[in-house]
């Protein structure tokens, strides 16, 4: 429904898009005029990330929101965050967006195919008397541009949520074998035999690197927030 045309979740570090979806759920929460669709730096993306911080304020949502990691553009940690977001919208979301232009709601910004956007530059010829015909025309066939992106867009999503399915389960699966491990460990922890065994692969399961952990998955809908625990800029 955005039209922003990304092809990996690590274009979601720019932080616009998720204004623009909280924006289609609240719209009166959400100053679209402050996010940059077009930032290329990291400052910008920050910018971007504040306005939808200030947002989960004002609608007392407890989110921790990891800016700093974020802007990076590492997979792990945005398509963490992905998984939060998309099951927050899922949750919220009413689905009546017929009528909302995510082109026109952010006057033109990102990569919107300017053939969309055409019938809203001719929109003025509305207010002229010469030929009322051609404005009809002009009418419907804005309709059916928005028709088809709407169709289109409805099956990008649908790819996008089969994609995080799919890799869900994969780590669910992944997950459940080393599980099965560390119970295995804590059986034979007081055996000698195996004590130093056993504290090695302890020590490789529990190891960690800088960009990875484990994935955040409580949802918030409407909790309240507790200001200490929010990043802040």
């Amino acid at each position: 429904t955005l039209v922003l045309n990304y092809k990996k979740v690590e274009q979601m570090c720019t932080g616009a898009a998720y204004c623009q979806m909280l924006h289609m759920l609240w719209p009166e929460k959400v100053p679209l005029k402050k996010v940059k669709f077009d930032a290329k730096l990291e400052h910008a993306y920050i910018d971007n990330w504040k306005v939808l911080q200030e947002a989960f304020k004002r609608l007392h949502i407890e989110k921790d929101v990891p800016i700093q990691r974020l802007v990076k553009g590492r997979f792990q940690d945005n398509f963490e965050f992905l998984q939060w977001f998309y099951k927050f919208f899922t949750i919220n979301d009413s689905g009546d967006h017929d009528s909302y232009d995510a082109v026109a709601q952010r006057g033109g910004a990102g990569n919107a195919p300017a053939v969309s956007r055409s019938p809203v530059k001719r929109a003025p010829v509305k207010k002229t008397v010469a030929a009322p015909a051609a404005v009809s025309n002009i009418k419907k066939s804005g309709s059916n541009q928005n028709n088809a992106e709407v169709k289109k867009l409805q099956g990008e999503v649908a790819e996008l949520s089969a994609a995080i399915e799919g890799l869900e389960k994969e780590r669910d699966f992944y997950f459940s074998k080393l599980r099965d491990i560390e119970v295995i460990c804590q059986e034979k922890e007081g055996d000698e035999l195996y004590t130093e065994f056993i504290a090695g692969i302890i020590e490789i399961l529990y190891a960690t690197e800088e960009g990875f952990g484990p994935a955040e998955d409580e949802v918030a809908g409407e909790p309240e927030i507790e200001d200490d625990e929010q990043e802040e800029y």
